[in-house]
């Protein structure tokens, strides 16, 4: 399926992950697709979704509050952050000096050690599922369905976000909702773009 998607496709799904990372969060969520469509920085961003997203008046600020004020992030908390800084210890600083000297991501929990099967064979399992929740990688398929109703033998930013709106249940349409955006509507906005353009 990947090898149909654009460019700028890719792009919102390595951005995806990095999103994921960057929050501290186990999985690669619909919320993270999300914030990769409205990523202006990135190729996957200038795609139609964004400029759709975008002209609706979705910001990322604005979605990456709502989705923190969700499921905030795995780590501390401004209150914890706070009360150590007032006995002298400045989290950030510590996390850049232990990646400083241990690598990127030294703090990340160890991925569970590999579990011993039948006979003493490891089980091929390293994490049950991958890195996507089952909703993005939902959001995914359902683009690659969106492609085909459209008629398209591509799949671009914008059969990304039809697959997010028709999946419906994630966190990244619950915060696009709660932003003032209508779903029917973004859809509709998102064909006629992608007509307008072909």
């Amino acid at each position: 399926m990947f090898e149909r998607f654009t460019d700028r496709a890719r792009s919102v799904v390595k951005g995806a992950v990095a999103e994921s990372r960057a929050m501290r969060h186990d999985k690669v969520g619909t919320e993270h697709l999300l914030l990769a469509m409205l990523d202006e920085e990135s190729e996957g961003g200038n795609g139609v979704a964004g400029r759709v997203l975008r002209g609706a008046g979705v910001t990322a600020s604005d979605i990456r509050t709502r989705i923190e004020s969700h499921v905030g992030t795995r780590a501390l908390g401004d209150a914890d952050a706070e009360a150590l800084r007032q006995i002298g210890i400045d989290l950030e600083a510590v996390r850049k000096k232990v990646e400083a000297a241990f690598g990127e991501g030294a703090l990340r929990p160890p991925a569970r050690p590999h579990s011993r099967g039948l006979f003493g064979f490891r089980n091929r399992r390293y994490y049950r599922g991958g890195p996507f929740s089952p909703r993005a990688k939902k959001v995914l398929e359902l683009s690659l369905r969106e492609a085909i109703r459209l008629k398209h033998k591509h799949i671009g930013t914008e059969h990304v976000l039809l697959g997010l709106l028709r999946e419906g249940e994630g966190l990244g349409t619950l915060v696009l909702v709660e932003s003032g955006v209508e779903i029917e509507a973004m859809r509709r906005r998102v064909i006629e773009e992608t007509q307008a353009a072909a």
